[in-house]
């Protein structure tokens, strides 16, 4: 199953918030026609009715693929309509957060090829990072299918298993927000210090911003790097004293961080 089979027998959007956006709009740009796409979405917006695809509207027979991105509370409802698709000749990819495979075999039926996927929100601008694991009927030519679909909206990647799902929810699903907040309290930090709010908050965007596309571009690692800015006896080093440090500092309130989301995350896939 290739893009080819995609522009055949069609593909079907369930839901078409801001993630589901991004990626209709990374397809559309790669070039899959607006006429071979179906969504269904209770709000369209005017974005998406502009874009020339079959909405809400007849469903094809059998479509390639149907990508689900509503939202999990919103699974309940959506997902029985389309049951009949369900058995193996379409391929189910959901990135709805927290919603387990097994969730799905269990109204599709355990023959249906399933891949789940955990984007980020940095999906929207096309520099998202989506971590895929699929069912024993999601074969490497579904994997490799739901990897090319994805790739609209930034990298992606495989996992070894769901199993490996909380932990990557908790790191880059829930990361951005992390580093959201990071850019807040530098930029709070740097008022108190004596800076203008708004220079102070155009200082810290610019550097976490920068930074993160460094760390991406370099060769090497954030630790290197790290070093490479901190001068013995500096400015940088005396800050990283504090942020360094084991009992307070980053290493032990990530490490905290980041199993509270796990944790949450093991709770609502139960």
């Amino acid at each position: 199953m290739d893009m080819g089979t995609v522009r055949d027998r069609g593909l079907v959007l369930l839901g078409c918030g801001k993630m589901g956006s991004a990626m209709l709009a990374g397809w559309l740009k790669g070039g899959l026609p607006a006429g071979r796409v179906w969504v269904l979405d209770p709000h369209p917006s005017d974005w998406l009715r502009a874009q020339g695809v079959h909405l809400n509207a007849g469903l094809p027979e059998a479509p390639a693929i149907v990508l689900i991105a509503v939202k999990p509370q919103m699974m309940a409802e959506a997902l029985p309509a389309l049951t009949a698709l369900g058995g193996g000749g379409t391929l189910f990819v959901s990135v709805a957060a927290g919603t387990t495979i097994a969730s799905y075999e269990a109204v599709l039926g355990a023959a249906t090829p399933i891949v789940r996927a955990m984007p980020n929100t940095p999906a929207a601008i096309a520099k998202g990072i989506t971590a895929i694991c699929g069912n024993r009927q999601a074969g490497e030519g579904h994997l490799a299918l739901a990897e090319t679909l994805l790739s609209a909206v930034g990298q992606v990647v495989r996992l070894d298993g769901e199993h490996q799902m909380d932990a990557v929810t908790a790191v880059s699903g829930s990361g951005p927000a992390y580093v959201f907040h990071l850019i807040e309290t530098l930029a709070a930090a740097g008022v108190a210090e004596g800076l203008p709010e708004a220079l102070s908050l155009q200082l810290a965007k610019a550097t976490v911003a920068g930074a993160g596309a460094l760390a991406e571009a370099a060769d090497d690692g954030p630790d290197q790097l790290r070093v490479n800015v901190t001068s013995p006896g500096g400015t940088t080093a005396a800050a990283l004293k504090l942020l360094m440090d084991e009992g307070r500092g980053f290493p032990a309130l990530l490490k905290e961080a980041v199993h509270a989301a796990a944790e949450r995350g093991r709770e609502l896939g139960k």
